[in-house]
């Protein structure tokens, strides 16, 4: 599957998500209920994932830590707040370069509509 077939997928569930359970959880369970419905759809996922960051030629194993990565090709980052700052977009861009992957998600499950809270962040598609 290419990154964008993965992200319509995300997006679908992300949606059927916001709709069932609404706005104003806790970030750390619409992460555990995305990934659970991303697995039921056949896509593998991966929560928490640590990301190495090289700096000056030292490798420090955890610079950082991926909410999910979908299929080993898709970063998404999850929010939960009333309003997205633009150092969110920022930093989903930086873990898409730090990681050489090309699209990320960055959705806000705390807007009022899902559709406003959905961003694609592409680093090079």
């Amino acid at each position: 599957m290419r990154e964008n077939e993965i992200a319509k997928e995300i997006v679908d569930g992300a949606y059927k998500i916001h709709t069932t359970l609404g706005p104003g959880l806790l970030e750390s369970v619409y992460e555990t209920v995305l990934a659970y419905e991303l697995e039921r759809r056949g896509l593998g996922v991966v929560r928490q994932q640590a990301i190495p960051v090289v700096y000056e030629s030292v490798r420090l194993e955890e610079g950082f830590r991926a909410d999910i990565i979908v299929a080993s090709k898709v970063i998404i980052e999850i929010k939960s707040v009333e309003m997205l700052a633009p150092v969110h977009k920022k930093q989903l861009l930086t873990y898409l370069r730090l990681t050489n992957k090309k699209l990320g998600l960055l959705i806000n499950f705390g807007s009022a509509l899902i559709k406003d809270g959905i961003h694609r962040i592409a680093n090079g598609l």
